[in-house]
């Protein structure tokens, strides 16, 4: 569902009725002045982190890039990774940030394109970096305005295993600083330009990859009732496969099991003594253990009934990412406002609760640590755009335009301000007012 939230004015109440929910936290004045002013910079980091972009291990240069436009020394954080904390002491609200591109060789024609073979920002990271810099930024210069200490942290790895989030969350430079809650963000081209998305329970899949291995008897082409072929059992698996979801699964829940590689033999006329599929699966609501336990039953049985043997490895990946019911509401108070609120909604967008996908990220290692976290979803699609035709996510010629920098850092200012009036009042400071005083 998306809420129209206008620019001026909340949206009208008919008939007087009483609003319901969490009301709108209001964000300081002077903190979205201070952030629209660090947008110009952001945009040029934005720009500079596309240029010379990093795969996941290898990224240090983007955090040292980091550090220089924050004018500030990084406290390291799982390996190449970064945090800066800014506040006093207690419980703080996090802001996660993605400092790794994919190795993808990039088609944008952009001016600011890879400078590096093979290597692009194709994902948005380099657009939610440059936006946590522009927040941490204009929270530095407008000090003592949030309800919480804020903790920037500049993952590295969310693309590649081992996971960058299932790093953070154990290592003791972050569990040091109490991150009471986590905040993510993702751009999102299944959502229309101008939508974020803040939606409780799970909101991203989880992601296991596997490896199936079926065993045969080699022979000749031309003898085939002298073997026994793994390539026609493979092929009779990877079918059954689809069974699956449509058939052993919830239909009202969501699972995937796509396989996107096949290897098997090395000539045409010979039946090979094995062949190998790999794939993902994929589990949002449903039980992630169930689906996985189907696909190593299924695997198993359909290579027997063609008289091979049929193995399943399972490579664990990334839990489903879970928003937090409480802290997700107040968020999307403030996201969207109210009925019968007064305060327009902060960030000009309009709030939608409704999208999901099957889509992974490592932002769910925080909520799997036992840390109250929302990820929020801000659309790129063009009005004009054709969905499933334009660039998505890791295609080579996806690259959200510049002023999605804005956009994700007026999301961000708008949850950092209501997460943190969500801690325990014995923590939370007084409410700041919208002229930037104190309530």
């Amino acid at each position: 569902m998306t809420v129209e939230v206008p620019i001026s004015g909340g949206p009208h109440v008919p008939d007087g009725g009483p609003a319901r929910g969490p009301g709108p936290v209001p964000v300081p004045a002077a903190l979205t002045q201070a952030l629209e002013a660090e947008l110009p910079a952001a945009v040029a980091l934005r720009r500079a982190l596309h240029r010379e972009p990093r795969v996941s291990g290898d990224e240090t240069d983007s955090r040292d890039a980091v550090a220089e436009a924050l004018g500030r020394t990084l406290e390291p954080v799982a390996g190449t990774g970064g945090l800066l904390r800014l506040g006093g002491p207690g419980p703080a609200v996090a802001v996660r940030g993605e400092l790794d591109a994919l190795p993808v060789h990039e088609d944008t024609g952009l001016p600011f394109a890879s400078r590096r073979d093979g290597v692009a920002h194709v994902c948005g990271h380099d657009v939610h970096t440059a936006a946590l810099v522009a927040l941490t930024r204009a929270v530095a210069a407008t000090p003592d305005l949030l309800a919480a200490p804020l903790l920037a942290v500049f993952q590295p790895r969310e693309e590649a295993a081992p996971s960058g989030a299932a790093d953070v969350v154990v290592d003791a430079a972050f569990t040091a600083h109490d991150p009471a809650v986590m905040l993510g963000v993702h751009v999102q081209p299944e959502l229309p330009r101008g939508v974020v998305s803040a939606r409780p329970g799970p909101v991203n899949a989880s992601a296991d990859e596997i490896e199936i291995t079926v065993t045969g008897r080699a022979g000749h082409g031309g003898y085939p009732h002298r073997t026994r072929d793994p390539v026609l059992a493979v092929a009779a698996v990877v079918v059954a496969l689809q069974q699956i979801v449509a058939r052993r699964v919830n239909p009202l829940e969501a699972a995937v099991v796509t396989i996107g590689q096949i290897t098997a033999g090395s000539a045409p006329n010979v039946v090979p003594g094995g062949a190998t599929a790999r794939g993902t699966v994929r589990a949002l609501d449903a039980d992630r253990d169930a689906v996985l336990a189907a696909v190593t039953e299924v695997v198993e049985h359909t290579a027997a009934a063609h008289g091979c043997t049929g193995e399943v490895a399972v490579v664990p990946n990334e839990p489903a990412v879970v928003n937090d019911d409480a802290l997700t509401a107040a968020i999307a108070a403030t996201l969207g406002g109210r009925r019968g609120a007064e305060r327009a909604a902060p960030t000009g967008l309009r709030l939608d609760t409704g999208f999901r996908s099957c889509g992974a990220d490592d932002f769910s290692h925080y909520s799997a640590a036992g840390i109250p976290s929302t990820m929020l979803f801000v659309g790129t699609a063009e009005p004009d755009a054709v969905p499933g035709h334009a660039p998505g996510l890791h295609h080579p010629a996806f690259s959200p335009d510049d002023a999605m920098v804005g956009e994700v850092a007026r999301a961000l200012l708008a949850a950092v301000v209501a997460a943190g009036q969500t801690l325990p009042a014995s923590h939370a400071p007084q409410r700041p007012s919208p002229d930037g005083g104190t309530s």
